[in-house]
């Protein structure tokens, strides 16, 4: 089977998961759509949890089965691991790997840590993946109201011969399937989409704003204006590329901003900014980055600590703050 084939609900056999018990390890935003969708699709579901997770009595408020998560891997016929990338290697070990058969299929949201070699499933084991490209909450809503958000499939290794039919089965049972599934490999889900992270939707987003930012103010502008201009805002034009595409959203703005835009654009993202971004692929193709994150995890994130709280304390957030206090539509919480 080719990569790149898109699939819907027509393609695949939900079917194919009775008698089967699916084990969700981890109850954040994608561990509770999962496992709240999979439930109303008729799957058997387990979710595993640490013993004083705060996530536990949300699970079991919510009809779900919760168990420890060493118990729940030895219980699930298919085991998703949805825990955080830099602790799935250490509980992998501790608690998972013994509880994982041989024809158990052994599923992620993710490809870091199959692809980056930090879990080696044992021989016998099938490996797949089932990556919605959204936010569980809005998995959760989607399916809610009838409809699905995309999702990305891979099949890691299929020693049984029969993941490709059950991923595809697990991609329909939480409504990929009723927006379309497409099929890909745990190399490209997880470079990309390191890449797009880094380069473009946080990293490159996030200095870009703070950089304008921080022109506007040092040239002596209102903070409040800059605030408005360089973060504020952005989401409106977000938005219109979200639903329309950058043509689209060019179609809607002025003249003016749309002048700007193609004339001023290139005179900021310039060669060296492209040369770099290729050198962040460079580093995330290689292993090095993830060679990287891990150490910093296993050192105590001492420097993650040091710049994320230098992120907290940068004048954009103060004046946010104040600003976000004046727009009570705007939901604070997080």
């Amino acid at each position: 089977m080719k990569t790149n084939d898109i699939f819907y609900d027509k393609d695949g056999d939900l079917s194919k998961l009775e008698g089967k018990t699916v084990a969700i390890l981890g109850f954040g935003s994608q561990g509770h759509a999962h496992a709240l969708n999979l439930k109303d699709s008729g799957v058997d579901v387990v979710v595993g949890l640490r013993e004083d997770s705060s996530s536990r009595e949300k699970a079991s408020s919510a009809g779900l089965e919760v168990l420890s998560i060493r118990d729940a891997a030895s219980k699930g016929d298919i085991v998703m691991i949805l825990l955080p990338d830099e602790k799935q290697a250490d509980i992998w070990n501790e608690d998972i790997v013994d509880g994982i058969a041989e024809g158990n299929l052994l599923m992620f949201a993710h490809g870091f840590a199959i692809h980056f070699d930090q879990i080696v499933p044992p021989p016998g084991v099938d490996v797949g993946m089932v990556a919605p490209k959204g936010p569980g909450h809005m998995v959760r809503r989607q399916y809610e109201e009838g409809s699905g958000v995309p999702c990305l499939m891979a099949v890691g290794k299929d020693d049984t011969g029969t993941a490709h039919d059950l991923v595809l089965a697990y991609a329909i049972g939480i409504g990929g399937g009723r927006a379309g599934v497409i099929e890909t490999t745990f190399k490209d889900e997880c470079e990309t989409d390191l890449f797009g992270e880094q380069a473009v939707l946080c990293g490159g987003t996030t200095e870009l704003v703070r950089a304008g930012f921080d022109t506007l103010v040092e040239a002596g502008y209102d903070p409040r204006l800059a605030y408005f201009e360089c973060l504020h805002e952005l989401k409106l034009i977000v938005d219109l590329m979200y639903e329309k595409g950058i043509q689209g959203m060019r179609y809607s703005i002025s003249n003016t901003a749309e002048y700007g835009d193609l004339t001023r654009g290139p005179k900021v993202i310039t060669d060296d900014t492209r040369k770099a971004m290729k050198q962040i692929l460079t580093d995330i193709q290689s292993g090095d980055f993830a060679k990287e994150f891990i150490a910093e995890s296993k050192a105590g994130n001492e420097n993650f600590d040091r710049l994320r709280q230098e992120g907290k304390d940068h004048k954009v957030e103060v004046v946010g703050a104040e600003l976000r206090d004046m727009m009570p539509w705007i939901d604070t919480e997080f």
